[in-house]
């Protein structure tokens, strides 16, 4: 049954309403920084404290587009149109975010959230219809030009232009994007704000664990990420280039990068795939996060974090939830002191679309396949150095179904390497088992994990079938920006349908 109230968020904690800072607001946000780790610390030593039953939420994360293809910069009013609390703005004009309400885990989670999806969804298309737009689930609009992508496009609001200006100001010299794929030409591009992030949408699952198991959990996420990752991929092209099965992996962590060139062989990037395996828990990735980046928004709040654990309550951490939202791990730490007050893993590597069906599947898998990797992740860390794990991800975000990732399916847990697809079909009844630990009813897991089997057997993900149809209309003699189109529009099409992407022709 669903969990009443609102939806499951990173959030950035305090409400943003300035946006020049002096350095003694960086002395003092850091000094509420460690208050807040301490308060954590005590709050996790509080008997009970996050206990209760898993739940998931997510956030789905939308184009906005014109008849024509081309981004539509009209995010509030859409919104306006729109009216619901579950909806917000993303950094672009052109980007807005779906929040559903959390279910518990257990039942028939993805059906209560493919139908609240589906609800908020048709919200947005009637919204965005009445401003003459279209919405478009995609990882990267493959029609995105340019021209798109400048200052001006960054939604009007105190938060992102805060953001952008925070990483220029770490950072202190332009946003260099330099991607490499398929076509021989590699791109490259040259940025001063952070308007690129908006090139990106993803379909974000979090899922709330006790804290006594956060460790095992989140290191079975870092582990179950690649493949899942593999069968997912579904941002092939960015301004009409063909990249990677998952170009928003190597896009996001460019645009995002406060690093000067300077710095990059020598800090951790900020957004990463991760730097070891947690040994003690959630509040070791808070203070890594703090430790090792440096504040972007730095307001602070009224409450004194530390007196409101000792006097018995729930501290809101307001301060460490704003900069653990700019720190971009693609499995990230949450705390939340709603519904009682938890923490839960954010898992943010899925992209957007193309179908709620297929994004529900992905969400299947990759949850079931961490909660059923979870009982023997301690022993799986002992002999899977965390490097094999970090460069399995680049794999699978760089080739899909074609990598060849590493796992341990020899004798005592050796490792050995094997393509994503065939350990795709080792890894689904791992899941299932996963899931039923649970107690996902399982029709609804097999229903779901058929959709990733059925995927796999054809070799077509979402990524896939764009390159195919654009292979097919450029054999017709279609320039690349006009077959993009044209594929978007097919894409379309089949979307609204949401009948499962390998399931989708490659011939019009």
């Amino acid at each position: 049954m669903p969990v009443p109230a609102r939806g499951y968020s990173a959030g950035m904690g305090v409400q943003i309403d300035r946006e020049t800072f002096e350095e003694a607001d960086y002395v003092r946000f850091g000094e509420r920084l460690e208050q807040c780790l301490t308060a954590l610390r005590l709050l996790l030593d509080r008997p009970g404290f996050g206990t209760g039953a898993s739940t998931i939420g997510a956030e789905l994360e939308l184009f906005l587009i014109e008849h024509d293809g081309h981004p539509l910069p009209a995010n509030k009013a859409v919104l306006a149109s729109a009216d619901d609390e579950h909806l917000t703005p993303e950094i672009d004009k052109f980007n807005l975010e779906v929040n559903p309400s959390p279910s518990c885990l257990a039942g028939q989670p993805f059906s209560v959230l493919g139908g609240a999806m589906r609800e908020l969804l048709e919200r947005v298309r009637r919204a965005a219809a009445e401003h003459g737009g279209r919405v478009a689930m995609v990882g990267i609009l493959p029609t995105l030009r340019e021209q798109d992508l400048h200052r001006g496009a960054i939604t009007d609001t105190p938060r992102y232009r805060v953001l952008s200006e925070g990483l220029l100001r770490l950072r202190q010299e332009p946003f260099v994007i330099h991607l490499t794929g398929l076509d021989p030409e590699p791109l490259q591009l040259v940025r001063d704000d952070a308007v690129l992030e908006g090139a990106n949408t993803s379909f974000q699952v979090h899922l709330r664990v006790d804290p006594d198991v956060f460790t095992d959990a989140f290191n079975a996420a870092q582990l179950a990420v690649a493949p899942v990752l593999a069968a997912a991929g579904n941002s092939p092209v960015f301004l009409g280039r063909r990249l990677w099965e998952e170009t928003r992996v190597a896009l996001v962590e460019q645009t995002a990068d406060d690093r000067d060139e300077a710095g990059r062989g020598r800090r951790v990037p900020r957004v990463a795939f991760g730097t070891r395996w947690v040994s003690h828990g959630v509040l070791e990735l808070f203070e890594e996060s703090v430790r090792l980046h440096e504040p972007v928004i730095p307001i602070v709040s009224d409450q004194d974090p530390v007196a409101t654990v000792r006097a018995g309550g729930l501290p809101d951490l307001d301060e460490l939830r704003l900069h653990q939202g700019t720190v971009w791990r693609w499995n990230r730490a949450v705390y939340d002191s709603g519904y009682g007050g938890h923490v839960r893993i954010e898992l943010r590597a899925l992209p957007a679309g193309p179908t709620i069906t297929d994004m529900l599947a992905n969400a299947a898998f990759l949850l079931g396949l961490t909660l059923g990797i979870t009982p023997q992740t301690r022993r799986w860390v002992r002999s899977f150095p965390f490097a094999r794990a970090h460069a399995n991800f680049y794999k699978a975000a760089r080739h899909g179904l074609d990598a060849e990732l590493e796992w341990p399916l020899g004798p005592d847990d050796g490792l050995q390497r094997v393509g994503a697809g065939e350990l795709v079909g080792h890894l689904l009844p791992v899941a299932r088992e996963g899931l039923g630990l649970a107690d996902v009813e399982a029709g609804e897991a097999d229903r779901l994990l058929d959709v990733v089997a059925g995927r796999v057997a054809a070799r077509q993900t979402g990524a896939v079938w764009q390159r195919a149809l654009l292979d097919s209309f450029e054999s017709k003699r279609l320039e690349r920006e006009r077959a993009l189109a044209e594929m978007l529009e097919r894409y379309l099409e089949l979307s609204d349908s949401d009948r499962p992407v390998h399931t989708w022709p490659t011939e019009r």
